[in-house]
């Protein structure tokens, strides 16, 4: 089984249409949350992410979007964009979005892995340190964890007493890119896809994943998108310059 990973697409069309001309073909999807926010597209990514189908875990801003939770837990910024795809959401997707599961969730015959948004045992929870991974590592009934939430690429690994965080390396910045990582038995692995819509790891292009559960092999990728085109709804919708800016540099 081949799946397709994406995560944190955050109303950014342009990124998402980038990722899925590249992605190859996949006998699956998932999605591991925050579909919505920050982006001026809300209803363009929600319908094309329905229409796709697969495996869906929320994510923190789908909860706040959709009314699920109190948006004063948002920094202002954060606050102000989630306002802004609140109203502008149609009504079906807003309850679609209500709808969408707690992680983690499972994909059927497939028994090593599950899915969240940001942890197992807190869906809104930052694993960006190795010790931060480690109640999962160790503790975990699945040998494989992937979240998302951090929008930072890479992978922590621990096999016995040894721990890791591994990220991606790429041989350019402005090219379409592949790294790949075989799953080595034994080890217990959390893996970040990336951020579909607005990295945080330095590397403005999109980022994907496919897990081939046949080659236990993890393919990560990099895309370049129309960051122009992101940048100019954002400012046509008047939201924060920041949420536009910032896609430029990955951060």
């Amino acid at each position: 089984m081949r799946l397709l990973l994406l995560s944190d697409i955050h109303s950014n069309l342009e990124a998402l249409e980038a990722c899925l001309r590249e992605a190859p073909s996949s006998d699956a999807i998932v999605h591991l949350g925050d579909i919505v926010g920050y982006g001026a597209s809300p209803n363009e990514v929600s319908s094309r992410v329905r229409e796709l189908g697969g495996t869906y875990v929320r994510g923190n801003h789908d909860k706040v979007v959709s009314g699920l939770e109190a948006i004063e837990t948002f920094n202002p910024v954060a606050g102000l964009a989630a306002l802004w795809n609140r109203e502008h959401l149609a009504p079906d997707l807003l309850s679609w979005l209500r709808e969408l599961p707690q992680g983690p969730v499972t994909v059927p015959a497939l028994e090593d892995a599950w899915f969240v948004h940001g942890a197992p045992d807190d869906e809104d929870r930052y694993v960006i340190s190795i010790e931060d991974s480690l109640p999962t590592l160790m503790n975990s009934a699945r040998r494989v964890t992937f979240f998302g939430h951090t929008h930072i690429q890479g992978l922590f690994a621990r096999h016995s007493d040894f721990a890791e965080n591994v990220y991606p390396e790429y041989p350019s910045l402005g090219n379409p890119d592949v790294w790949e990582l075989f799953l080595q038995p034994g080890f217990s692995y959390m893996i970040n896809p990336g951020s579909v819509g607005q990295p945080r790891d330095g590397d403005w292009r999109s980022a994907f994943a496919v897990y081939d559960t046949e080659s236990s092999k993890v393919t990560f990728f990099r895309v370049p998108y129309n960051v122009r085109g992101a940048q100019e709804r954002i400012f046509g919708a008047n939201l924060p310059a920041r949420l536009a800016t910032r896609l430029a540099a990955g951060r």
